[in-house]
């Protein structure tokens, strides 16, 4: 029988705009700092840290050469704990968490740090694509197969929004719903057990501290979302229905029962399931339906057990089609905004929503959470946690 694993750290930066707030700070030096952060919070020692699992999408420039390895050696922990540096695209550090609780549940290992770490303003996507001319990522073979001279997410969500009949009208009201859901958390102060800040200098050369999420439009209304041009004449989405580019980090601690007693550490939840399947790379962006649908079964739960779902917001019609196809209750939905308010900063969503999941659970008692996101190439991972 797997032993269980147990989240007893969950913690992120708020997000930084694309050369916003958080435009000085070394990717690295930000992973260093949530690592930092989920030990202390949960109260392990260091030196028991097994492994570090971080997820960075664009592993190029400032996030080349092991980006996760780099954290540790800057963070407190000692240069004795291994990393590993994973990439499942817009998953990856939600693969991160799944890895983590796999080494868990095996019992090989029992203390595992999830993380990810993504400068979007300092290594902009497409940076680790930017190869010799005539080069290409996609060769023929799979080209030819799927009838493409590329794949396209942004392409794909437009499939999705024709397919499921979505209107420019509907994207907008939920583009702004998210907006709205993230102000109403931040002036509740939902965050705070969460975000770690980060010291900043502002322009005016003061320093602050940054603790606030900065994609947030606070003037933002339906007139506004109206006037935003749609990215293609053809299409209903507009960059104000699409997730922003965003800098941050993220990290959550994973532990055995072993750990939880020998520690005296305290769980936040316990991980009820992992699941990550893939299917049509053309479309993309739509295999988080059929994921939560095999994860809820093998899970022997329903759509209904679950009291809270964080759907990545990386194009309005993702969780919009995420609750036709489920029949889940928009009400428990992305509760504190999504990414289109509050920011993907790709590689460290996954943990970064984990971080949002748990303590949004504790704050309203809620029992189950699900976690899932699309990612490149047509995968989804899911997991459920139970709040302990």
């Amino acid at each position: 029988m797997a032993e269980a694993a147990y989240i007893v750290a969950a913690c992120r930066t708020a997000g930084g705009r694309r050369g916003g707030r958080l435009a000085g700070w070394h990717p690295v030096d930000m992973g260093a700092k949530v690592l930092d952060a989920a030990v202390e919070r949960a109260g392990v020692p260091g030196d028991a840290v097994e492994d570090v699992i971080v997820g960075c999408v664009s592993q190029a420039g400032e996030q080349s050469l092991h980006v996760g390895r780099h954290c540790v050696l800057a963070s407190n922990l000692p240069e004795k704990v291994p990393a590993v540096t994973i990439d499942r695209q817009c998953g990856s550090s939600q693969q991160a968490i799944q890895f983590a609780a796999q080494a868990v549940m095996s019992g090989t290992m029992d203390v595992v740090i999830a993380a990810g770490t993504e400068s979007m303003t300092r290594v902009p996507m497409g940076s680790a694509v930017r190869s010799p001319e005539g080069s290409n990522p996609i060769p023929p073979s799979i080209q030819d197969k799927y009838g493409v001279k590329g794949f396209s997410q942004f392409k794909g969500a437009e499939m999705i929004a024709k397919k499921w009949g979505f209107k420019r009208e509907q994207l907008d009201a939920f583009g702004l719903n998210s907006h709205e859901k993230a102000q109403q958390a931040v002036n509740e102060g939902r965050f705070e057990d969460e975000i770690v800040p980060l010291e900043i200098e502002t322009p005016e050369g003061e320093k602050a501290m940054h603790k606030v999420d900065e994609g947030i439009r606070w003037d933002a209304s339906a007139e506004g979302m109206a006037g935003v041009k749609l990215l293609d004449e053809n299409g209903v989405i507009t960059a104000a229905t699409s997730s922003q580019i965003t800098d941050g980090a993220s990290a959550c601690v994973i532990v055995s029962e072993r750990a939880l007693k020998q520690y005296g550490l305290t769980p936040l939840a316990r991980i009820v399931n992992l699941t990550v399947t893939a299917g049509d790379p053309v479309v993309m962006l739509e295999e988080p339906l059929f994921a939560t649908d095999k994860a809820l079964e093998r899970a022997g739960m329903k759509i209904g057990d679950i009291d809270l779902y964080e759907v990545n917001e990386a194009f309005a019609p993702v969780p919009m089609a995420w609750l036709e196809h489920t029949g889940a209750d928009p009400e428990k939905l992305n509760v504190n905004g999504g990414a289109i308010a509050l920011g993907h900063p790709l590689g460290a969503t996954g943990t970064k929503l984990m971080s949002t999941l748990v303590h949004e659970l504790h704050r309203r008692g809620g029992k189950y959470g699900l976690q899932t996101m699309c990612e490149g190439g047509g995968i989804a991972n899911v997991t459920i946690v139970e709040r302990l």
